[in-house]
């Protein structure tokens, strides 16, 4: 039997460097634990394009298409904002989303008892948080028809269209309610069905797939701007938030600051099973590639290894291996070691990109 596949994806700024200790992570569990990947290596975002005048080259979509996970780092920097919009870094993260299909964008607000201090509400509002936010991620406003910026009359017109099928909304909502079951059984879809025709559509539908084919996960409805409210006040009464492309970008970045720091989370982007039986996926950091601090071992390496974490969770059945894996994390920021974006507090000590992946390793092989 073959060992499953990995495409690495490292990209621009910080990618490198981040992955360069995912890499190492993902030696010990094949050295240590049995799990071993095959694992090949290509270029998307700013360098895919100085390499080939593109953000993502042919080949390397068909790559992505083949094999059981990808894993990105990061893309985009200063030196390509006056690019044609076309071929932006951006451009090539759009495009494996869109062509692989991956519909489902999976994002935890998590927050590690060690960095409860870091959030900006009080430590027992977030102490001990775990929540999920499942967001459409291939349709809606971002990819409704019409767009684009018109001349009406003597002034500029800017267009964009929410549009949504009964279809796009059932798959997502089906997510929401198999992750639910594997959780805490409870789901919140959140849109605007007050003011807008696709929100009462899109709690219609939640609503059927729930009472055909779900009615033992609790199920409950809430304006998205009512729900940012909720997020902020006691974020503790949810467990999977399902909702739409546009509010789900809001709300979990939302969520993120919740936990203290944007550079502690993963994410995990989902489509429809392969022959194999595994959904096509894409796992990434939601940190961006920060190119003022690429080079100098400040980066902090959590979020990118925590997507790996994800990887051996939702594709390659070793939920286990997963909590193992963030168990050795938790342990590293309890013993106080911290990367530069987690200054601040009393007694921590400073490490580097480096040092931090080192030091999970070491906490892996403790757990043996």
């Amino acid at each position: 039997m073959s060992n499953p596949s990995l495409l690495i994806l490292p990209g621009d700024g910080i990618g490198p460097e981040v992955m360069a200790e995912v890499r190492k992570v993902i030696d010990w569990y094949g050295d240590k634990r049995g799990l071993k990947f095959d694992v090949s290596e290509d270029l998307v975002g700013g360098c895919a394009y100085d390499k080939h005048g593109t953000p993502l080259h042919d080949d390397t979509m068909a790559k992505a298409q083949e094999v059981d996970a990808v894993l990105l780092g990061a893309v985009g920097g200063p030196k390509y904002d006056n690019l044609d919009f076309s071929v932006k870094p951006e451009r090539g993260l759009l495009r494996l989303r869109k062509e692989m299909d991956l519909f489902s964008n999976l994002r935890p607000a998590q927050c590690f008892d060690a960095l409860a201090d870091f959030s900006s509400l009080k430590k027992d509002v977030v102490a001990g948080l775990d929540i999920m936010i499942i967001r459409e991620l291939t349709s809606g406003v971002y990819f409704g028809e019409p767009r684009g910026i018109i001349k009406d009359g003597n002034e500029r017109v800017g267009i964009n269209t929410q549009r949504y099928t009964e279809s796009e909304i059932a798959r997502v909502a089906r997510s929401a309610f198999e992750l639910a079951k594997k959780r805490g059984n409870k789901v919140c879809s959140m849109e605007k069905a007050n003011v807008m025709e696709s929100g009462i559509l899109w709690r219609d539908v939640v609503q059927e797939i729930h009472d055909a084919e779900y009615p033992e996960v609790e199920l409950s409805h809430m304006y998205a701007d009512a729900g940012a409210m909720q997020l902020t006040r006691w974020p503790k009464q949810f467990d999977v938030i399902v909702t739409d492309n546009l509010f789900g970008d809001l709300l979990s970045d939302l969520a993120a600051m919740l936990t203290g720091s944007l550079g502690m989370l993963p994410s995990a982007s989902l489509g429809l099973p392969m022959a194999n039986g595994r959904p096509k996926a894409l796992y990434e950091p939601v940190h961006g590639s920060a190119p003022d601090i690429a080079g100098t071992g400040k980066a902090n390496p959590i979020a990118c290894i925590l997507s790996f974490a994800m990887a051996l969770r939702y594709s390659f059945d070793e939920g286990a291996e997963a909590d193992r894996l963030e168990q050795a994390v938790n342990a590293v920021l309890a013993k106080g070691l911290r990367t530069a974006d987690l200054l601040g507090e009393e007694g921590v000590q400073p490490v580097s990109t480096a040092e931090m992946g080192d030091a999970i390793v070491v906490a892996l092989e403790e757990s043996l």
